[in-house]
Parts: structure tokens; C-alpha cells; sequence
């Protein structure tokens, strides 16, 4: 357990996120930082109330600003606007990384020592923003993406199947977007090669499924983005911190020449521990799967140069 983990943004993805996070009592203390007058304020109290009936110690503090986040050892990022429909990822840079620089910013001056978990979108490109603003070592700006993406494939695949969720071993990589790389080659059920047990033409209606899987869900809701499945997924990555696990989850991490790339954020097999990134995993990939993975970083590096810091 920690002492102390902030969320900034108390929006869908941020406010689940905490109330999670209270759940399974990470911290003495979460902190839940919005720009919206009351908003934080009144979430708070509202999970705060749900702490007797869910058995959690835990405190949930609602702000406007970051002196109540003040050493916080784990900061979650998930300020921003959310994708609209017809809106891709790459639509929400500019706003987006205006209001990560100015959150990032706020954690340099408040939690210098944090690590911190970057969620708003588009992914890769904010944490970018968030390790060049914080002047953070690479170790302690990771992304959610690969996490989530991996999921949705998992959930994808399971309901093909009719098979169980946990048995189903799957990994994406690549940047978190319209070009993310599920394995499928790296992809089993219980061991078995999911080669064995789905057609081709299945398996790439599958993958295109999660390549889209955001967009689909955006799609339904009109005015909203998913939030459920993200919010969870941060917090796997954050018990493994938290609890040092050292899981292997697929990241955004900063490469530095890892997989053939540099000077980027891209999704990867990460070693998660109490300090943070602890390792880049590199596997062998299929020649199709490298090429996808080198595509998918230069669609990132085209949303990166829209950027200006």
C-alpha cells in the first residue's frame, strides 16, 4: 500500500478509476484532482460513502488543485477531452497535449517523485508530453494502452470460442490507435495456438474488432467514450507497481532502441515493479508483425510533429 495516489480528471475514466483503486485500498490515500468546481468534491464524498458497505479504509480527497496531491508516490493521468463520434484519436492532440503539459507541470512541481501512468488520449503522444514537461525518467512514465487493447482482444476471442476469459493468453502491441498489433502468433488458449482453433478469416475480423474496439463503443454512446474497461485496466498496471509484482503488460514505454525504435512512445511487453518500468521485453516477431509494429510507429511520429512543447 501506498501513502498517497492521485487521479486528475474525475470524469468517467478518472472517477472509476479511484473508486477501483479504494477498492482494493492501494493507498491510504486517493486524491481526485479536477478543474470543475465541485465535481471532484462531490465524487469523493460519494465513494467515501460507499466505503462501509465495500470494506475499505481508504480515503478518497476530492481537489481543484495539487496542493492536497502534494507527494503523491503514483500519479494517474487521465485529464482531457473525450473522442466524439467521427473524431479519431489523432483529432485530440492539440487540445489534449495542451492540457496534459499544463497537468504535467502541476506533477513536477507537486510529486517530483512520482511515477506516473498517462491514460488520456492519444496515448502515446501524451506521454510523450507528460516525460519531455516532467523531465521524468523513462522508468516512470508509463502508458495505458497495451493493457486495454489486450483486453478487448481477450474478450473478443473468448466469445468466438465459448471459452473462459482467463484462459485466453494474448498480448497488442504497437501505438494505441488504428494501427495497434494484436499477436497473433503469441496468442493461445490454455497453451494451444488460437491458429488451431480459429479460421483465418475469423482471426482478422477479430483483430480489426479490437483495432476498433474504442471506436465501437463510441459509436453506441454518442456523447462518451469507454470507461469500465479502461479504468480497470489502469489498475492492473497500478497493483503491479503498487504491490511489485512484476507483471509483464503490454506499455506504452519510451524506446530507446528497443524493437528497432527510438525517440518515442510505443505499446511493448513491460516488466512492472515497484519502480516503475523495470524492463522492455523484445520477442521474436513474424515478419508481418514487425512491419505492422514499424507502421504503427510512424503513425505515432506523424501525431507527434503536430505537437509543439
Amino acid at each position: 500500500m501506498l501513502d498517497k495516489i492521485t487521479v486528475v480528471g474525475a470524469g468517467n475514466v478518472g472517477a472509476t478509476a479511484a473508486q477501483r483503486l479504494a477498492e482494493k485500498e492501494l493507498a491510504r490515500t486517493i486524491v481526485l484532482v479536477d478543474v470543475i468546481e465541485g465535481v471532484p468534491q462531490g465524487k469523493a464524498l460519494d465513494q467515501g460513502q460507499s466505503a462501509p458497505i465495500e470494506g475499505f479504509d481508504t480515503r478518497v480527497v476530492g481537489a481543484n488543485d495539487y496542493t492536497p496531491a502534494a507527494e503523491s508516490e503514483l500519479v494517474v493521468v487521465t485529464a482531457g477531452i473525450a473522442r466524439k463520434p467521427g473524431m479519431s484519436r489523432d483529432d485530440l492532440v492539440r487540445t489534449n497535449a495542451d492540457i496534459v503539459k499544463q497537468v504535467s507541470q502541476q506533477i513536477k512541481q507537486h510529486c517530483p517523485h512520482a511515477i506516473v501512468v498517462v491514460v488520456s488520449n492519444p496515448l502515446d503522444v501524451m506521454c510523450w508530453v507528460t516525460k519531455q514537461v516532467t523531465g521524468f525518467p523513462r522508468e516512470r512514465v508509463i502508458g495505458m494502452a497495451g493493457v486495454l487493447d489486450t483486453a478487448r482482444y481477450r474478450a473478443f476471442l473468448a466469445e468466438a470460442l465459448d471459452v473462459s476469459v482467463e484462459d485466453i493468453q494474448a498480448m497488442v502491441l504497437g501505438g494505441h490507435g488504428d494501427t495497434m498489433v494484436p499477436l497473433v502468433s503469441y496468442t493461445t488458449v490454455s497453451g494451444i495456438p488460437v491458429s488451431q482453433l480459429l479460421d483465418r478469416a475469423t482471426l482478422d475480423k477479430i483483430v480489426e474488432r479490437t483495432r476498433n474496439g474504442g471506436a465501437e463503443i463510441v459509436g453506441y454512446l454518442k456523447t462518451g467514450s469507454a470507461y469500465y474497461a479502461p479504468s480497470a485496466a489502469v489498475v492492473q498496471m497500478v497493483e503491479a507497481i503498487v504491490g511489485d509484482k512484476k507483471r509483464i503488460l503490454p506499455c506504452a514505454v519510451w524506446l530507446q532502441g528497443e524493437y528497432g525504435l527510438s525517440g518515442m512512445y510505443c505499446g511493448v511487453p513491460a516488466k512492472l515493479g515497484r519502480k516503475g518500468l523495470e524492463q522492455v521485453l523484445e520477442v521474436e516477431l513474424t515478419p508481418q508483425e514487425r512491419a505492422a509494429l514499424q507502421k504503427s510507429a510512424e503513425a505515432v511520429k506523424q501525431t507527434m510533429a503536430a505537437v509543439k512543447l
